[in-house]
């Protein structure tokens, strides 16, 4: 790769944004960062710690991301919360940019890297999948984690993060104009990334690697 190449996934919660970028991250080389991650360390360390939510986000550091109960259903509920205050959203801004400014470019995943992080990525992404196919995923991860829950639980928890996401006033949850519609409804992992990849190598960037 000659071009610095910045791959911006957007998505639903459960959408395989997350698995996709990985993926990406490795095929090419690149740095990724899971930005959902910020968020859920926000809420978590705040309703913990009783901090306001945007001071915790001014001195968030790297090691704060290192928290395996950061993967957790609640801390993604508190994330999905905090995410919603603009004062948070402006104190990570610096943390995203300086990301995916660095040579040979980076992969990064979220809601709203291809509108308000990295608006003129190259490469867009706009990951999706139904309700249902999502809540499915949903509930079979939290049941190999020991969680007992139920289907329409997690549908109505998946429903109303949803709703706060693509509601919120501060970067709400959409596809970038430019951003390639991906939906993973019938897909599993390695057809979401056959798919991607196809996509990616028609704008011409292909893998430096063997």
């Amino acid at each position: 790769m000659t071009r610095h190449l910045v791959i911006a996934i957007d998505g639903p919660s459960a959408s395989g944004k997350g698995t996709l970028a990985k993926r990406l991250a490795r095929h090419f080389g690149l740095p990724h960062l899971d930005t959902g991650l910020l968020y859920r360390a926000v809420g978590w360390i705040s309703a913990r710690s009783g901090r306001p939510p945007a001071e915790v986000a001014a001195s968030l550091t790297a090691d704060d991301l290192a928290d395996p109960q950061l993967r957790s259903d609640e801390a993604g509920q508190e994330g999905s919360k905090v995410a919603a205050l603009p004062e948070v959203r402006a104190n990570l801004l610096k943390f995203q940019k300086e990301f995916s400014s660095q040579q040979p470019g980076a992969v990064l995943d979220g809601r709203d890297i291809g509108t308000v992080i990295c608006p003129e990525a190259p490469v867009k992404l706009f990951v999706t999948a139904s309700s249902e196919a999502r809540a499915e995923r949903r509930y079979r991860e939290l049941r190999r984690q020991g969680v007992d829950t139920i289907k329409p639980r997690v549908l109505a928890e998946m429903a109303e993060r949803d709703r706060r996401d693509s509601e919120r006033a501060a970067a709400p949850l959409r596809a970038a104009p430019d951003a390639w519609l991906l939906d993973t409804s019938e897909m599993d992992a390695d057809a979401a990334f056959a798919a991607a990849l196809a996509f990616i190598e028609r704008k011409g960037f292909r893998s430096s690697g063997p």
